[in-house]
């Protein structure tokens, strides 16, 4: 066993070929025997094993940075720097983070959840490296699921016309977590078919080398070569930035990427290493289904089946409500960015392919080009996770709030979304959404009640509307048209909205059983506001408790607040029961609610310290 072996870098340097070749093997069934029971990123981490083995031979990610594009790719390199033994605890509550996080380890250099950012950071590292005179290289390995997002192209663009030395590893897959979209996965293929000039390369150095006055004849030569390979696969995008191109080249060879990354790193100027893997690479069920091991909860290591079923998701009522609409009203399109299987959109891709549009990683796109849709009289609707849809917040202001236009927001994964953590709770939509002139936000409780309000939202509305949804299925409230839970006289009143109505009733009821009366009043819509009930209830309690799984910032209760005062008719006693600064850390999602007070004991407990300490 060489995987146990390996305490330092210095480790993995001393490994011969053969060596390698029989680590890659051993952290391939490590991470399929580990995940299986943790859940986890699997695919995409198979993909990158020889890779990352590579970069670790060329860098030391002590003092050297290296910054992952997502990160949901860095298993391996966690495997490499010293937290071998920590990896059951990946993505639980206090154990390993799914994704790079500085405050885990010195060789994360940056904490990274979303596409396409990492050229920009590794470019700003490499401007701080010059501005302080240090000695250190700045790597970043871009997927080529990222070049579907515009912030590539900046970063890109920048870094190519810097003339800082910095390397960019194009890990090249030909997904996301689906097939890649558009001109740029077409350019990347016609070079995946081209590579044949790149096997010379190693050949020529090293003759070049071996001969008197090699090093003038090898600068001699240089402009010539570059005129061969551009004659062999043409001029790439990435040189007309200003990067020099090197590959493509075997992924899963760690012999030839540890030379070209050597290769990349002693060039001293802005360069770009493509490399081909395949995702899911060595473990046949990943590799003939990629998509479906992208993320994973727990399996079967042997048959590759889900160890248990997670019933009916709110994603598929939502996937099957916006099948029927469509239809009966063939003006209904749908629109994803990379997220068609994510967003319980497969069926009506597949349906529906003309009135289909996945545009790649790239939200702010997105909304633009559904309120291009909407202009023209179409009724496009977006289905995008609420961590995502945040990348948008300037084309939500001013391409749809301006003009008013019928774009309908399909946000999943609204609120905890569990072991992926920070960088992905979808816990501040309510307070952007809620800025947006115009936007109507509708808040489901049941997967009934989606399957009305979608319905409402693209038949019934005239301008942007946003309808938010949790990641899973129903709690125990099942219903389609909620009735408000009120007594006759109430100590104090509940608001909630979403499917924390589910552990607002459990406290409710709790409560009851304790000798405390309260109402609990559920907000359908959280914009526009309508405190009809809310002023109802607190006439007879004067008392307020406001829970919602968000951040403070822009919150739903602080908006409840001001409403009132304005009005008048300030609650005797209130408090607001939520997520406040929104930076929740990872682990299960009950685990997380009981940690916030977002728990039915929390909520209990926050009425009872109200009742009692009220002023």
């Amino acid at each position: 066993m060489y995987l146990t072996q390996i305490h330092s870098r210095a480790d993995l340097l001393r490994l011969t070929p053969e060596q390698d070749r029989q680590l890659c093997g051993e952290i391939r069934e490590f991470l399929v025997k580990h995940i299986a029971r943790t859940g986890g990123h699997l695919a995409s981490n198979l993909g990158v094993v020889e890779l990352t083995v590579a970069l670790h031979k060329v860098y030391d990610t002590e003092r050297d940075r290296l910054l992952f594009d997502v990160g949901h790719q860095s298993y391996v390199h966690k495997l490499l720097t010293g937290r071998m033994d920590r990896f059951s605890t990946l993505r639980t509550y206090g154990g390993l983070a799914g994704f790079p996080k500085p405050s885990e380890s010195v060789h994360d250099a940056f904490i990274a959840g979303h596409a396409s950012e990492s050229v920009s950071v590794a470019l700003g590292m490499a401007r701080a490296r010059t501005l302080e005179g240090k000695d250190y290289s700045v790597v970043a390995v871009l997927g080529d699921g990222a070049l579907t997002g515009g912030l590539a192209y900046e970063g890109l663009n920048d870094a190519g016309a810097s003339g800082e030395p910095l390397v960019v590893v194009l890990n090249d897959n030909g997904m996301s977590i689906t097939s890649n979209v558009g001109a740029i996965a077409r350019h990347l293929k016609l070079l995946r078919l081209k590579p044949g000039y790149f096997g010379l390369k190693k050949a020529y150095r090293q003759l070049t080398r071996s001969i008197p006055g090699g090093k003038a004849l090898y600068a001699f030569t240089h402009s010539l070569k570059t005129r061969m390979r551009r004659r062999l696969i043409g001029v790439t995008i990435f040189e007309e930035m200003g990067f020099s191109y090197l590959g493509p080249v075997d992924g899963h060879d760690v012999q030839k990427l540890t030379f070209l990354l050597g290769e990349a790193k002693a060039m001293g100027g802005p360069v770009l290493l493509h490399v081909i893997t395949k995702k899911g690479k060595g473990y046949i069920p990943a590799e003939v289904k990629p998509s479906d091991y992208h993320g994973v909860g727990r399996f079967n290591p042997v048959t590759g089946l889900s160890a248990g079923g997670s019933g009916r998701s709110f994603s598929e009522t939502f996937g099957e409500t916006l099948c029927r609409l469509a239809m009966e009203d063939s003006q209904i399109c749908a629109v994803t960015a990379a997220m068609e299987q994510g967003t319980g959109l497969s069926t009506f891709a597949a349906s529906f392919r003309n009135r289909y549009y996945d545009v790649g990683i790239a939200e702010g796109h997105a909304v633009s080009m559904a309120a291009g849709l909407a202009k023209q009289g179409m009724t496009p609707v977006f289905a995008v996770y609420s961590t995502f849809l945040q990348r948008s917040y300037d084309m939500l202001q001013q391409d749809l709030g301006l003009l008013g236009l019928h774009v309908v927001l399909a946000v999943d994964r609204a609120g905890l979304v569990g072991e992926d953590g920070e960088t992905h709770h979808g816990v501040f939509d309510v307070g952007y959404l809620r800025q947006i002139p115009g936007m109507e936000v509708f808040c489901p409780a049941s997967q009934a009640e989606l399957a009305r309000m979608l319905r409402m939202a693209v038949e019934d509305c005239t301008g942007p509307v946003a309808v938010r949804y949790p990641r899973g299925g129903d709690g125990g409230y099942h219903d389609a048209v909620w009735t408000h839970r009120l007594c006759a006289a109430p100590q104090l009143t509940v608001v909630t909205y979403g499917v924390t109505v589910n552990d607002c009733l459990t406290a409710v009821d709790a409560l009851a059983q304790a000798g405390v009366e309260a109402d609990l009043v559920k907000l359908d819509q959280i914009a526009p506001l309508c405190l009809d009930a809310v002023r109802a209830s607190l006439e007879k309690s004067g008392r307020l408790l406001v829970v919602e799984e968000a951040a403070e910032a822009g919150c739903v209760g602080v908006a409840i607040l001001a409403e009132l005062t304005r009005q008048g008719k300030p609650p005797a006693a209130a408090r607001l029961l939520n997520l406040k600064s929104g930076l929740v850390p990872h682990g299960a999602v009950a685990l997380l609610r009981h940690r916030t007070g977002l728990d039915p004991a929390g909520i209990e407990q926050a009425a009872k310290e109200l009742l009692a300490h009220e002023t």
